[in-house]
């Protein structure tokens, strides 16, 4: 027993062992916490009818351990004897900013929950488009208030004078506004997007030669996956500055289709072409019926021309659609004798005498 009494930095081997061994009971507590969030309460969670609980459940589980890791770190320095003011008032510093980073992600992680289980639903449920993306943005504004006040109660405890540095970031708020300006020129701009509502979210928009469905609107950038299947980030400030043309609005979409046919074709051949176009109108659901026009043209330079307008549903999509009756076109024209015409010279030779 006389080594267990022998003094190391101010404590016995037996204080160390104890301090050490709360530490170790802690990580057994966290594996017996994890066991009983698992087997136990995520089961009764999982019969409830909500959602939401799981999800807390999920989310909370880690802040938890950390935070019982915390207290057992806790229990430990103030059971040794730490002669030493300074390094004890480290060691609750790092324990102080620990909790509070844990309590302040647990605010965050809860309050998203909330949206995603809560809110999110019952948005979805009503028609208005400017609720889709301004949830995004408020729902980050509120995450980084809440992150923000974190950092200054944690900083704030560990001896920061919070005053002294509010009144530095006063004083350097100028400069900062001027290096930020760009960042605050996008946050405004995001505001004019809520109050113009010029789209919404998985509405399909072009600008800039950027064509896409929208996919999220953030403080300070738009994204919108290009019909090639890559994300485009844009910032909020390119909106209103420039036009943006709201594909999904228009109530259906004009295809021109220019068709020449060979100048052998008789009046016959070019009213059976008419009627085939027609034909494959009134076949085709994805084609507005009542919008759709076919007829002879003009005499082109090698070829006779059908002019064919018709126009494609919203919900059909654009580049299928198109594929279907080109294919079908092409199909009926040959079935029936029709050949399209393509440009031609005959070159006349004569014989001076």
């Amino acid at each position: 027993m006389g080594v267990l009494k022998r003094i190391i930095l101010g404590n016995s081997i037996q204080d160390w062992a104890i301090a050490l061994g709360i530490i170790i009971g802690t990580f057994i507590a966290t594996k017996v916490v994890y066991w009983f969030i698992s087997n136990i309460i995520k089961k009764l969670t999982a019969k409830t009818k909500t959602n939401l609980d799981d999800v807390l459940i999920e989310k909370l589980e880690k802040p938890i351990r950390y935070s019982i890791l915390i207290f057992g770190y806790w229990v430990a320095i103030h059971y040794l004897n730490i002669s030493n003011s300074g390094l004890l008032s480290f060691l609750e510093g790092v324990a102080s900013v620990s909790l509070v980073l844990t309590l302040t992600s647990t605010a965050a992680k809860v309050f998203d929950a909330l949206v995603t289980e809560v809110v999110l639903p019952l948005i979805e449920k009503t028609e208005g488009g400017a609720d889709n993306y301004i949830l995004p943005v408020l729902s980050k504004a509120v995450k980084g208030i809440i992150w923000t006040f974190g950092v200054i109660i944690g900083l704030d405890n560990i001896g920061f004078d919070i005053t002294a540095m509010i009144a530095g970031l006063g004083i350097g708020g100028l400069a900062l506004a001027l290096a930020a300006q760009d960042s605050v020129k996008n946050i405004f701009a995001g505001i004019m997007i809520f109050v113009d509502k010029p789209f919404k979210v998985k509405e399909r928009i072009q600008i800039q030669g950027y064509d896409g469905t929208v996919e999220e609107v953030g403080l300070r950038s738009t994204r919108i996956r290009t019909l090639d299947g890559r994300i485009v980030t844009i910032p909020n400030s390119t909106f209103t500055d420039n036009s943006v043309v709201n594909v999904s609005s228009q109530p259906s979409l004009k295809i021109v289709l220019n068709l020449g046919l060979t100048y052998d074709t008789d009046e016959d051949g070019m009213q059976k072409g008419v009627d085939i176009l027609r034909q494959i109108v009134a076949d085709h659901s994805m084609i507005l019926e009542s919008d759709c026009s076919a007829g002879f043209k003009d005499f082109g330079d090698f070829s006779l021309g059908i002019l064919f307008v018709y126009y494609v549903k919203p919900d059909a999509h654009w580049l299928d659609s198109q594929n279907t009756i080109c294919k079908e076109v092409l199909k009926r024209f040959n079935a029936a004798g029709l050949d399209f015409a393509f440009p031609t010279q005959t070159l006349l030779n004569k014989t001076i005498a």
